[in-house]
């Protein structure tokens, strides 16, 4: 597997086990799996360090 090969944020799979989700943030690509996406959305903070800038990143108000 290459080391540039697109994974999950939060779990690190890649996407010959899992399918990702694309993000394009800052000018740069992301991704993050469907199981781990409820916390782009309602925890952004439990990114911070995985995604820059995650701490500026507001949760759902619900």
């Amino acid at each position: 597997m290459a080391e540039n090969q697109p994974k999950c944020l939060v779990c690190e799979q890649s996407s010959q086990e899992i399918p990702l989700i694309e993000l394009h943030y800052q000018s740069a690509s992301y991704w993050i799996c469907p199981q781990h996406f409820p916390i782009l959305i309602h925890q952004p903070h439990a990114l911070v360090g995985k995604l820059p800038g995650a701490e500026k990143l507001a949760p759902h108000e619900h």
